[in-house]
C-alpha cells in the first residue's frame, strides 16, 4: 500500500541535469525538462543497438528489444493492455495528424465529427480538415461562466452521425481536469468514439486509458521528462481497422507499425524506459512494492501532493491582487488544477511581463499557447494574450516565492511610474 509520502525534492531535482543553470523554469507546458535516465537510454541505443530491426544478426535482435522495451514502459506508463496498442510519433500533432488521414476510409461524406473550443489546435485541425472530404465538423462550446465543458452543451450536438468526439484532458490555458470517463461513456452510449489529447494532463498525473475507456490518447514525451518525440495510445481493435500510413504491404493487421511510416526513432522511443525507471524509483521511495505499475501511480500521487503545493502558492498571490485575472478557477479546493496557470496583469502586456521576468531568469510565456480558438472565445488575444506559468513537480514553493517576489517589483515600479508621470 503506498503511503503517500513527499517526494524528495534533492533527488528529484538531481535527477534533471537542466535545474542546475541558474534559471527558475516555468514554461513546462511547453517542454519540461529530460531525465538523466532518458538520455542515458538514448546513448545506449545509439552506442550499442543502433542499427535497422528485422535483421537476422544478434545487434538487430537486440535493437528490436529494445523497441518492444520501450513499447512495454510506455504501455505500463498509461495502462494499455498491450504493447502493441503503443504508436509512437514525432509529435501530438503529427500523430493525430497521422490518425486523421488514418481514418479517412472509416467516414462517409455527412458524417461527423464534435471537436471542442477548448482544445490545443493540434486536437482540432487535423480534424478540421476532414471538411474538404464531406465531413461535417461541430463545436462543442465551454460554458462561459463556469470555463468548463458541460455534457448538456454536447448532448444536441450528436446525432447518428457522430463518429468521433475530440476533446482535451486538460486545457493549457484553463488548467482544470476534464472529467474524461464520464465523457467517455456519454459518448460511447451515443455510439461514437472519443480521442483525447492528454498533453497538458499526463505530466502532472497517473494515465490509465482502461479507466478512462478512452478509443485514442495522445501526449508528447518532450513535456512529460523525455525526448522531443510523442505516442498514442488506441484499443487495438481500432488500430487494426485504420488505414496503413506505411507501405502498401504493410497490411492492416500490421499494428502498430502500419502507423508509423518510416519506422520510430528508435533511441527517443527507447528514453520511454528512462521516464518509467525514474517514476518506478519514486513509487518505491513513498515505499510502494507492488507492480511496476503500482509503483508509477505511487509515484504521481506524490507528485500531486507536490504540484497542489505549487498551486495553491501561485493562486494565493494572485487572488491577493486586485489587479490581475486568473483565467480559470482560482482556487483548487478539489485537487483538479494541474499547475498550468494563466493570468493578465491590468494595463500591461503580457510580453512585456515576460521580458521584465526574463530578467530575473525565471522563464514563463505569453501568448495563447496554440489554443488560439480558446483564447479568441474569451476575448483574451489583445496585450500579448496571457501570461502563462506552468510548473511541475521538480519546481518548488521558493521558485514560486521568487516569482511572486518579481512580481511584486515589476508592479511596483509600474505604479511607482505612473505616479511620476
Amino acid at each position: 500500500m503506498t503511503t503517500n509520502k513527499q517526494l524528495d525534492m534533492d533527488f528529484v531535482r538531481s535527477q534533471f541535469p537542466g535545474l542546475s543553470k541558474g534559471w527558475v523554469l516555468f514554461d513546462n507546458a511547453g517542454g519540461s525538462q529530460i531525465l538523466k535516465s532518458a538520455v542515458e537510454r538514448i546513448n545506449t541505443f545509439l552506442f550499442d543497438k543502433n542499427v535497422q530491426i528485422g535483421g537476422s544478426y544478434e545487434v538487430s535482435q537486440k535493437a528490436a528489444e529494445a523497441l518492444l522495451e520501450a513499447r512495454t514502459s510506455a504501455m505500463h506508463l498509461v495502462n494499455a493492455s498491450r504493447p502493441e496498442e503503443i504508436v509512437f510519433g514525432s509529435s501530438t500533432t503529427a500523430l493525430l495528424q497521422n490518425l486523421a488521414r488514418a481514418m479517412q476510409s472509416q467516414l462517409s461524406k455527412g458524417d461527423e465529427i464534435i471537436v471542442t473550443v477548448a482544445d490545443h489546435e493540434s486536437n482540432i485541425g487535423p480534424w478540421d480538415r476532414l471538411q474538404s472530404a464531406g465531413i461535417k465538423v461541430k463545436f462543442w462550446p465551454l460554458d462561459r461562466e463556469q470555463l468548463r465543458l458541460d455534457l448538456k452543451d454536447l448532448e444536441p450536438l450528436m446525432t447518428d452521425r457522430t463518429r468521433l468526439v475530440c476533446v482535451t484532458h486538460v486545457s493549457n490555458i484553463l488548467g482544470e481536469i476534464n472529467p474524461i470517463r464520464q465523457i467517455a461513456d456519454f459518448v460511447h452510449a451515443r455510439g461514437a468514439r472519443i480521442c483525447v489529447d492528454a498533453v497538458a494532463y499526463a505530466p502532472h498525473r497517473a494515465v490509465d486509458v482502461q479507466a478512462f475507456d478512452a478509443d485514442y490518447y495522445v501526449f508528447s514525451l518532450y513535456k512529460t521528462y523525455g525526448p522531443h518525440y510523442a505516442l498514442m495510445y488506441g484499443k487495438y481493435d481500432h488500430l487494426l481497422e485504420l488505414d496503413t500510413l506505411y507501405h502498401y504491404f504493410y497490411g492492416k493487421d500490421k499494428v502498430p507499425g502500419k502507423l508509423e511510416p518510416g519506422n520510430p526513432n528508435y533511441e527517443l522511443a527507447y528514453a520511454t524506459c528512462g521516464i518509467v525507471d525514474y517514476l518506478v524509483k519514486l513509487g518505491e521511495m513513498t515505499a510502494e512494492t507492488g507492480s511496476v505499475r503500482q509503483k508509477i501511480v505511487a509515484a504521481y500521487d506524490a507528485i500531486t501532493l507536490q504540484e497542489n503545493a505549487l498551486v495553491e502558492r501561485l493562486l494565493g498571490y494572485l487572488r491577493s491582487r486586485n489587479d490581475c485575472t486568473i483565467i480559470g478557477r482560482s482556487d483548487n479546493r478539489d485537487g483538479i488544477r494541474i499547475p498550468t496557470i494563466s493570468f493578465r496583469f491590468d494595463g500591461m502586456d503580457a510580453s512585456e511581463v515576460c521580458k521584465i521576468i526574463d530578467d530575473e531568469k525565471i522563464a514563463i510565456r505569453f501568448g495563447d499557447f496554440h489554443s488560439r480558438r480558446l483564447a479568441e472565445y474569451l476575448d483574451v488575444t489583445d496585450h500579448g494574450g496571457m501570461v502563462r506559468v506552468s510548473m511541475v513537480h521538480y519546481n518548488t514553493v521558493e521558485e514560486v516565492d521568487r516569482l511572486t517576489a518579481a512580481f511584486d517589483r515589476m508592479l511596483n515600479a509600474g505604479k511607482s511610474a505612473a505616479a511620476a508621470r
